[in-house]
């Protein structure tokens, strides 16, 4: 994947690499313009950034290098998203793009296509898997003071579409009962070439998404009865433990 041009502006704002794996995209308005946010990022006070900006015009700026946080996701308020890590600031498991413009804006096509092109290059990049979890907007994770990021002018369904090439079936994905056997399915993922990663609602029912896969690898809990599963799961967390060891070898 040809990497689009990206114009390096550059923020003091981000933090050391903590060891994650960058698990998902996830897509912010402005609320103003492109030169406004270079502005913005490149000021100490603001103690703000993102990875990434797309202008109205189609220019693609960045503000932090993929290896190091940027400071676009890191409060958490009645979140929607399943692959959120207990205890860990999402900054340290993300990467960010801004848009220039407001919530309620149609995005221009030069600025659809400068972000389409973005996106697909980190999918590329960082090895995310092209689902509804893994390329997210910030609501997902503030519901209630992030609620209108990135807005109803965001094209989620065309961005999709596009990004999907029509075909939406996943080869493999993996399941998991809670959060907590996050650790356990990065490695299963991982091995999968880093597969997509769902996790079960509160009331255990099992993602759409994640039937849909071609295979499903389920950690922890019980069946799911997809055709081409492969369970592993124990009586306990420590069975759980000994399936996982024993399928990554």
């Amino acid at each position: 994947m040809e990497k689009p041009t990206i114009i390096w502006k550059g923020s003091p704002n981000f933090s050391s690499p903590k060891g994650y794996k960058i698990l998902a995209i996830v897509d912010h308005i402005m609320s103003g313009t492109l030169a406004g946010t270079d502005s913005w990022f490149a000021n100490p006070a603001s103690k703000v950034s993102s990875h990434f900006g797309v202008g109205k015009n189609g220019e693609i700026h960045q503000y932090v290098n993929l290896e190091n946080p940027a400071w676009a996701n890191g409060g958490v308020n009645n979140p929607s998203w399943t692959l959120l890590i207990p205890g860990v600031n999402p900054n340290y498991y993300t990467a960010s793009i801004e848009h220039e413009g407001n919530s309620w804006d149609v995005m221009p096509e030069a600025q659809y296509q400068a972000t389409l092109a973005l996106h697909r290059w980190l999918i590329e990049t960082l090895s995310i898997p092209v689902t509804r979890d893994n390329i997210i907007g910030h609501y997902r994770i503030d519901s209630i003071n992030k609620a209108n990021c990135p807005g109803t002018g965001f094209p989620w369904e065309r961005l999709f579409d596009d990004l999907q090439g029509g075909n939406d079936v996943l080869n493999v994905a993996v399941l998991l009962f809670t959060k907590d056997d996050y650790w356990a399915g990065t490695d299963v993922a991982g091995k999968n070439g880093n597969c997509a990663i769902f996790v079960r609602s509160s009331d255990h029912s099992v993602p759409a998404e994640a039937m849909s896969a071609k295979q499903l690898i389920v950690v922890g809990g019980p069946t799911t009865k997809h055709p081409n599963e492969v369970l592993l799961s124990g009586n306990d967390k420590y069975a759980t433990a000994a399936a996982v060891a024993k399928y990554l070898g």
